[in-house]
């Protein structure tokens, strides 16, 4: 099955981006794509809290996310939104940082809220302190769509590998992971992680980026991958927006898993004993 991935450099105007992802996905369809993957933060992107908060609001009045559904309806094509910021009326304040599943029909298969949030302080000197805007999702996520099972995640969630074992352990074939990575992370570790995810799991991961320098001055690292269940990079985008596809085969996670069946090896490991 043909799979688009969009990889974006999301501004500042919630419009402009909207007009962005409402191109990608009739470009996706055009190009015979079952389902079109988008980035991590694909409806606004801006450090700057107290303007970006001007143009948050819920889910019910987001007008990326309303443009979004109303595309891939038009177009008959499934979307991973990759994310969106969201005000819920949480009593602290903090906004939820979403994805969201969206079927051909336009409808809502599957929400999930980032668990790991990235607060950090590179050595480039780059400090992120995510969890001071955002709160924690609690729900791990997987959804059926035209490509089979697909577990959802988001960016930093990357780097803690139980998450995808559980996703892995209870039925996922497909890793989503879209992203907005910082130059000097990406370049350390973005292929390594995201080959090691697909490796573990004996499952095709697909990892919609941002790329490039923003409106709001950060620079993101791009690569958009896809890899297959054997590690193998099926698609990277480099550093260039716009669209990418690439044929993904279902039945090659059964193949793999068959071959190398360390899933069904996996054992529950107690506490170490401190001796």
């Amino acid at each position: 099955m043909r799979v688009a991935v969009y990889q974006a450099r999301t501004g500042i105007d919630p419009e402009a981006n909207a007009k962005a992802l409402v191109e990608a996905v009739e470009q996706a369809a055009a190009g015979g794509a079952a389902m079109l993957f988008t980035p991590e933060m694909s409806g606004l992107l801006d450090r700057d809290r107290k303007r970006a908060r001007l143009h948050i609001t819920d889910e019910a009045r987001d007008p990326v996310l309303a443009a979004v559904r109303e595309a891939a309806r038009r177009c008959r094509i499934w979307v991973h939104l990759g994310s969106l910021a969201l005000d819920e009326g949480r009593a602290d304040q903090r906004l939820v940082n979403r994805g969201f599943v969206i079927d051909d029909q336009g409808e809502i298969r599957a929400r999930y809220d980032k668990i790991h949030l990235f607060d950090i302080d590179l050595p480039s000197g780059e400090s992120w302190r995510e969890s001071a805007a955002y709160a924690p999702g609690e729900s791990t996520i997987i959804v059926d769509t035209p490509l089979g099972p697909l577990g959802l995640s988001i960016c930093y969630d990357l780097r803690f590998p139980d998450l995808y074992r559980v996703l892995s352990d209870a039925g996922a074939r497909l890793l989503s992971i879209p992203s907005a990575f910082t130059i000097p992370t990406g370049e350390a570790h973005w292929h390594v992680l995201l080959r090691a995810r697909a490796i573990e799991a004996g499952a095709f991961v697909i990892a919609a980026a941002q790329a490039g320098e923003h409106e709001d001055g950060r620079r993101t690292y791009g690569h958009s991958l896809i890899v297959d269940p054997w590690g193998k990079v099926l698609l990277d985008m480099g550093e260039e927006q716009g669209i990418g596809f690439a044929e993904v085969d279902p039945g090659q996670v059964d193949e793999v898993r068959r071959g190398l069946p360390a899933i069904r090896h996996r054992r529950s490991i107690a506490s170490p004993a401190h001796v």
